[in-house]
C-alpha cells in the first residue's frame, strides 16, 4: 500500500467550545484529506490529516488562517506512513 504525508497537530488557546471542530470539518471538505479533530480533556484540540504533502499543508494552513482569532499555540509533527482514515470527521 503506498505511503501518503500525515500531519498530528495540536492547537492550544480558546479552541474549545468556539466551533473549532465544525469550522475545520467545513474546511477539510475544500482539500484531498482524512483524518479527524478532537477536544482534549486538557483543553487543546487535536488534528490528524493525511493525503499529499501539499494538501494537507494547504489544509492545516486554512484551518489556522480560519481560527486564528482563538490559537494561541501550534505544535505540529509530519511523516509518512499507511493511509489509516477514510473520510474527514469530528471525534
Amino acid at each position: 500500500m503506498p505511503e501518503v504525508h500525515h500531519a498530528t497537530v495540536f492547537f492550544t488557546g480558546r479552541v474549545q467550545g468556539v466551533g473549532f471542530r465544525y469550522q475545520a470539518l467545513q474546511v477539510a471538505k475544500g482539500f484531498e484529506i482524512s483524518g479527524f479533530v478532537l477536544n482534549l480533556p486538557d483543553g487543546r484540540v487535536q488534528l490528524e490529516a493525511e493525503g499529499a504533502a501539499g494538501e494537507v499543508t494547504e489544509f492545516i494552513t486554512a484551518v489556522q488562517e480560519r481560527m486564528e482569532g482563538y490559537i494561541r499555540k501550534t505544535e505540529q509533527s509530519a511523516g509518512r506512513r499507511a493511509p489509516r482514515f477514510q473520510g474527514f470527521n469530528i471525534r
